[in-house]
């Protein structure tokens, strides 16, 4: 089993910047933040392979946020930096201990409690 506690979530305004935090207990092969804003589906926005460090960036975040591990602490990062009011969703932490493929939301085992980002225009 591994546990996720997310922070660093909160309250910005458009333009602004927030770095999310996610301690992992044991292992992990892949880790990814996740977004959900009301009335709209979970989508990915980016991932890490910790071992190799590839990572991976949705559209619409590519050049604003960083993902990142810290191998040392078992903690998963995402600087966002230039935020816009569409960023505003609540954030999920997301881990896989086995090898294989990481795209998808249905091949992470593990999940955290989620942390809420709004950011005002």
């Amino acid at each position: 089993q591994v546990q996720l506690v997310e922070s660093g979530g909160g309250s910005v305004q458009a333009g602004g910047s927030l770095r999310l935090s996610c301690a992992a207990s044991g292992y992990t092969y892949c880790m990814g933040w996740f977004r959900q804003a009301p009335g709209k589906e979970r989508e990915g926005v980016a991932r890490i392979y910790t071992g190799s460090r590839s990572t991976y960036y949705a559209d619409s975040v590519k050049g604003r946020f960083t993902i990142s591990h810290d191998n040392a602490k078992n903690t998963l990062y995402l600087q966002m930096n230039s935020l816009k009011p569409e960023d505003t969703a609540m954030y999920y932490c997301a881990a896989r201990r086995g090898g294989g493929y990481c795209s998808f939301q249905t091949e992470y085992n593990y999940w955290g409690q989620g942390t809420q980002v709004t950011v005002s225009s």
